[in-house]
Formats: structure tokens, sequence, C-alpha cells
């Protein structure tokens, strides 16, 4: 959302955007009604995604999906903490990305390792950074637009290349699924979560664009990973978010992942 969301506005314009935000949102719409109807039939104990599918469809076909989604769940922690060390060390330039994102990812793991509880309450400081970054996103102003800021043909990416950057922007509702065994009643909690997850991130996602778009030209957004920075009120707040929602996303992978497996 912070890093890739301007690219995503500049490659596909406006119109382009919310289109693949409504084609994503869409997908996992699809996907809360499943988990919404299988946690509600069942008692669904530990094991996230991987508990309710083998009970629904037979523990081969949990297994097919269950390998997998653990693998996926493993490596996107790589992804989240590399995104966390690539804003890092662009305002920190002195700083080694790759021992930032080692040191991140141990901290991450010593975390969850501690409790799901500890990890939890962690979140609800995360939260507060994220909220604090759209507030101050949303307060800002517009950059000026420079004679330079048309975008050439050849600096274009097929349509569906911008989709495949954006997707893995709605996948997040995962993450309180994957939590089942810590529920104190999952049956209740999970479809309500999941379905104010997809809701909160709709409605975000399709705010965002508008601002994007109005706010500043095409090329300016292809080419300024942090220019959401530049937009708003206080510029810092922004890479409060950053942070913030990397380490969130990491820090849900990791206890998500082992808990799947």
């Amino acid at each position: 959302m912070y890093l890739r969301f301007g690219w995503v506005v500049g490659q596909a314009g406006l119109g382009g955007t919310i289109l693949i935000v409504l084609l994503s949102t869409s997908i996992t719409f699809l996907t809360a009604l499943s988990i919404a109807a299988i946690a509600t039939d069942q008692e669904v104990k530990a094991g996230g995604a991987y508990y309710m599918i083998s009970r629904s469809l037979g523990i081969k076909s949990g297994g097919a999906i269950g390998i997998p989604l653990y693998l996926a769940q493993t490596l996107s922690i790589a992804l989240y903490v590399v995104g966390f060390a690539e804003s890092l060390t662009a305002v920190f330039p002195l700083l080694n990305g790759k021992a930032v994102a080692l040191i991140t990812t141990v901290l991450v793991t010593a975390l969850a390792w501690r409790s799901a509880g500890a990890a939890v309450k962690v979140q609800y400081f995360i939260l507060t950074a994220i909220g604090l970054s759209l507030l101050s996103f949303f307060l800002g102003d517009s950059l000026a637009s420079a004679p330079s800021d048309a975008v050439t043909a050849r600096d274009r990416v097929p349509f569906w290349r911008v989709f495949a950057v954006f997707f893995p922007a709605v996948t997040g509702i995962m993450a309180g699924v994957n939590l089942s065994g810590d529920l104190k009643n999952p049956r209740r909690a999970i479809p309500r979560g999941t379905f104010w997850a997809v809701g909160t991130g709709l409605l975000l996602y399709l705010l965002l664009p508008v601002f994007l778009s109005q706010r500043a030209a095409p090329a300016a957004l292809i080419s300024d990973p942090l220019i959401m920075r530049k937009m708003a009120l206080w510029g810092d707040a922004i890479l409060l978010g950053v942070w913030g929602a990397t380490l969130s996303s990491a820090l849900g992978s990791v206890l998500g992942a082992p808990r799947i497996l």
C-alpha cells in the first residue's frame, strides 16, 4: 500500500486501479464467504486454513493446499522484511539492508515464539501507527507537476502484471484464520473478523488511488516509492505506517505458518 500503490496508480490510471481493486477484493470476498460457511458449520480447531479445508474436502486436498500455503506464508516473511529494510535504508543510507532484514527477522520470530498474546498486543501499537499515517496522508497536499511528467509507452507495464503486484495487498485476511486455535470463539470471530478486514481494505483501497491520482502525475507516482511521504501533512508518519504495515505482516506470517504446518 505504501511502497507500491503509487506505482500501480501511475501504471494503470485511476480507472484501471479501481478495476484492479474491485477484481482483487471480489476474489477475497468469495474466499471470505467460503471461510464463513465452513467456520459456522463445524468446530474449528488449530491449523487455520489447512484445518478448515482438510475437514471439508478431505485430508488429501487439505495437505495439497496446506503445504504450498505454509511455504507461501514462510517465504512472504522475507518479502515483508525486505520491504521494511528497503524503506529504513532509504531514510538511513548508512544502514546495511541485509543486516537490517536479518536482525528484524530474528526479532519478529523471537516475539512470535514467546507467545501469540504478546504478538497481538504489539499489533495494537502497529495499528495506531498505521492509523496515524493514513490520517496524515489524507490531510496532506498535492505535489507540483513537472513538464517531464509524461509516461512513455516503454515505461508502461501490462495490466495483469500490475494486478499481480497489487493482489498480495488483499491476502492479509488469512492472518486471522491462521490463528483459529488461539481464538476463544473461532466460529464467531473468524467470519466477523474476515468480513471486517475485506470491507476495511476495500474502503481504503478505493480512497487512496483517488487522492494519489489527484496529487501527483503518473511519472512521479511510478518513480518514487515513498511519494506518499511527500504528500502527507507529516511526512514521517508515512514511514511509521510503512514500518508498521511490513512488520505487522511479517509477524502475522511468522504466527500463521507454523500453525498451518
